[in-house]
C-alpha cells in the first residue's frame, strides 16, 4: 500500500471534464480527489453551477500550473433571452422592470451590435458575482440589498457570432479573454437594444487549448475511477502548456534547472518557456533574462 502511495506522489497532470449543469466546480474536484486518492487537486477557473462544459482539473504537482491555465482564453455557447432583465443577469434573479416586446429586433441588427462588442472593451462585472469589495464578495452585499458598485475592467472579445436568432432567444458563440462575464455581456446587449436581456443557458466549449473534444463526461470518469483505469484520461503536465515555447534540456541542463541554476539561452529567445527533459517530462517553467541571455527557473516541478 505504501508503494502505491509513493507512486501517487509522482502523478501530475490534468483531467479535462465535461461538467454537468447543477454541480459546482468544487464538487467536481471533490469527486476527483475521492476517485484518484490524491488530495492535491484543483481547477483552473470556476464554471457556474448553472453552466456546463469544459472544466480543467489539475492533480499532483501540476496544481502549480493553475495561475497560467486560469488566464487562458475561454469560449462559450450562450443562450440569451431578450425582453426580460433580471438583477443577477441570469435565471436565478428577480425580474427587473416589465417584459418588453422584441418583435422589432432583426437578425441583422443583432449581428451588427455583436460586432461592436468585439475587441478590447470595458466591462462591469455583475453585482451578484464573487468579485471582492473590501474583502467581501459582491454577491453577499447584493443579497443584503446593499448598493454594489464595481469598477469596469478591461476584457478582450475576440469573436461574437450569432448562431441562431429565434425571438426572444439568441444563441451566441462567445470567444473572449479570461475574466469575461457572459452574464454582463447579455445584460449589456439587452440594455443597448432597449429591451433588457438575461442569460438562460451557458456551455463552455473551450478553455485555453482544451475543447469539448478533449473532455470526458463525469459519469464516464466515475466509471473509470471504479475500474481503476482513470489514468487513460490523464493529460501529462507538459501537455497542458503545449502552446508555450518549448526548450528541450540536456541531462546536464536538467540537473542545473532542478537546483535553480540558470542555463544559456539563444540570441533570439525571450519571454517564458516550458523546459522539458529529453523524455518529455515538464521540469520547470523558465523566463528569459534577455540582458544575460539566460533562462531563469521560475517554477521547478522535478527536484529529485
Amino acid at each position: 500500500m505504501a508503494h502505491t502511495e509513493d507512486l501517487k506522489d509522482f502523478i501530475s497532470g490534468a483531467l479535462v471534464v465535461d461538467k454537468p449543469v447543477g454541480m459546482t466546480s468544487h464538487d467536481v474536484v471533490k469527486i476527483i480527489r475521492r476517485g484518484t486518492g490524491i488530495r492535491r487537486a484543483g481547477h483552473t477557473g470556476t464554471l457556474d453551477p448553472r453552466a456546463s462544459g469544459v472544466l480543467v482539473a489539475l492533480i499532483g504537482p501540476a496544481v502549480r500550473l493553475s495561475q497560467y491555465l486560469s488566464a487562458s482564453d475561454k469560449r462559450y455557447q450562450a443562450i440569451v433571452k431578450f425582453g426580460v432583465a433580471t438583477d443577477t443577469y441570469d435565471t436565478e434573479g428577480k425580474q427587473v422592470g416589465a417584459t418588453k416586446s422584441v418583435d422589432h429586433i432583426t437578425e441583422e441588427e443583432l449581428q451588427q451590435l455583436l460586432r461592436e462588442y468585439e475587441g478590447k472593451i470595458q466591462q462591469v462585472p455583475p453585482a451578484h458575482s464573487a468579485v471582492k469589495i473590501n474583502g467581501e464578495k459582491a454577491y453577499e452585499k447584493a443579497r443584503r440589498g446593499e448598493e454594489v458598485e464595481l469598477a469596469p475592467r478591461e476584457i478582450e472579445v475576440y469573436n461574437l457570432e450569432l448562431l441562431e436568432w429565434d425571438p426572444p432567444e439568441a444563441v451566441i458563440d462567445v470567444y473572449a479573454s479570461s475574466g469575461t462575464y457572459v452574464r454582463s455581456l447579455a445584460n449589456d446587449l439587452g440594455n443597448d437594444l432597449g429591451v433588457g436581456a438575461h442569460l438562460v443557458g451557458l456551455r463552455r466549449t473551450k478553455n485555453g487549448q482544451f475543447t469539448l473534444r478533449d473532455a470526458v463526461h463525469l459519469r464516464e470518469l466515475a466509471d473509470a475511477f471504479e475500474a481503476g483505469d482513470w489514468y487513460k484520461h490523464l493529460i501529462p503536465a507538459a501537455e497542458t502548456l503545449a502552446d508555450w515555447y518549448t526548450i528541450e534540456l540536456t541531462p546536464d541542463q536538467t540537473e542545473m534547472i532542478k537546483y535553480g541554476h540558470r542555463i544559456p539561452a539563444e540570441d533570439n529567445e525571450s519571454g517564458w518557456a516550458r523546459a522539458l527533459s529529453q523524455q518529455g517530462d515538464l521540469i520547470a517553467l523558465v523566463e528569459c533574462d534577455e540582458d544575460a541571455q539566460e533562462w531563469q527557473p521560475r517554477k521547478v516541478f522535478v527536484t529529485s
